[in-house]
């Protein structure tokens, strides 16, 4: 959707856009430092997956700027809005870096994630309406998410079952032109 925008000012963060949030979307702020995520991890180098939310349609939380996640994600997440999804590339010193996180991710490698801003939360206690209006919104969204899968499920049928029919319709084809030969030799 965009390009990538350096939000290290030295490369070892960089985030594309690919889907944009609504104009009016929340972001991570003192007030909701808490966020749930949907995510993919992928290393640079080859392409692998080695973690992921998607599989199982989970919600990775967590708290901004208290080191529980590594540094790119600190630094990217405080630029989204929920709604938004963004290709977050991390250099290995806003990552693992030369420790690596053993067996999954190996020394000095570079990190490329699809993240999902889901929500913004207040800390535990903050503000009970907000976290039980943010609740029902987390369900909706789940229900969208379901929805959409389904559709695309449905789809992918739709298109096997073209394929299949199509793939018929040339072996009719073929079958008839061999009856057409037959009894015409000698």
């Amino acid at each position: 959707m965009g390009d990538a925008i350096d939000l290290t000012g030295d490369g070892g963060v960089m985030k594309k856009i690919v889907q944009r949030s609504k104009p009016d979307a929340i972001a991570p702020s003192e007030s909701l430092p808490l966020v749930d995520v949907h995510y993919e991890g992928t290393l640079a180098d080859t392409g692998e997956v080695f973690d992921t939310t998607r599989e199982d349609n989970t919600i990775f939380s967590f708290e901004i700027g208290t080191g529980s996640v590594i540094k790119a994600w600190d630094v990217a997440l405080r630029t989204m809005k929920v709604g938004e999804v963004a290709v977050i590339t991390c250099k290995p010193e806003y990552a693992y870096g030369s420790a690596g996180s053993p067996p999954d991710i190996p020394p000095e490698a570079t990190l490329v994630f699809e993240v999902e801003l889901v929500a913004c939360r207040p800390r535990k206690g903050s503000s009970v309406s907000s976290a039980s209006d943010e609740r029902a919104r987390l369900e909706e969204l789940k229900k969208q998410r379901e929805m959409a899968a389904a559709a695309k499920e449905e789809e992918k049928k739709k298109r096997e079952e073209a394929k299949a029919a199509a793939a018929a319709r040339i072996q009719a084809k073929l079958e008839a032109k061999k009856g057409k030969g037959k009894g015409k030799a000698k």
